[in-house]
């Protein structure tokens, strides 16, 4: 098995459509008293993992429009060569599925503390069409090569690869997160959408 800071695009580009047809089949058809719904106040709920997703990922896309335009200026810190190798290992690793510690969100990318409409998933599954169209229209480049800055922190550098990387393995980790608050006790299977 392939660790997941070394996946190729492709594998990257299918891991991506297999997240979005399970958040589909999994969560498409609860209501938005389902969605929202959460176990406790410590707790995101279905709703607010996606919510995250969709602010997370959106976070990028300038950065990913001014690679695309090609007039990508390097800051200082994206000069340094070792630092966008061990940047990318360390947040992948941060984001994985697998790494079970928890860490606070950046402030940046907090879902609505308020309900979030019932429309969460569709808009998910739409923004991931933009990733791909991102992931295809610079698969010729040499992913490897091209230094971005994190959304996060401009102190914060890896290469554009691993920022494909970093997305895939975030959604996997909130995709999984969501399923959970769906099997677990006493999660509601049906709300009446109105009283």
């Amino acid at each position: 098995m392939t660790s997941t800071h070394a996946k190729p695009l492709s594998d990257l580009v299918s891991e991506a459509i297999t997240i979005s047809k399970d958040a589909i089949s999994s969560f498409g058809n609860l209501t938005a008293s389902q969605l929202n719904w959460k176990p406790s106040l410590d707790n995101w709920s279905i709703a607010q993992c996606f919510d995250h997703l969709v602010i997370a990922n959106a976070a990028y896309f300038p950065t990913f429009e001014t690679v695309l335009s090609g007039k990508t200026k390097n800051t200082f810190w994206e000069k340094v060569p070792f630092l966008p190798s061990v940047f990318g290992k360390l947040v992948i690793k941060a984001v994985a599925p697998e790494t079970t510690s928890k860490r606070r969100n950046p402030k940046i990318f907090d879902p609505s503390s308020s309900s979030v409409n019932d429309d969460i998933i569709r808009r998910f599954v739409d923004q991931q069409n933009d990733i791909f169209r991102y992931m295809k229209t610079t698969e010729n480049m040499d992913l490897e090569k091209i230094t971005i800055s994190s959304p996060v922190s401009n102190l914060i550098t890896y290469r554009l690869l691993d920022a494909y990387r970093i997305i895939v393995a975030h959604e996997k980790r909130h995709f999984l997160q969501a399923l959970r608050v769906l099997e677990m006790k006493g999660f509601p299977q049906s709300f009446p959408e109105h009283q």
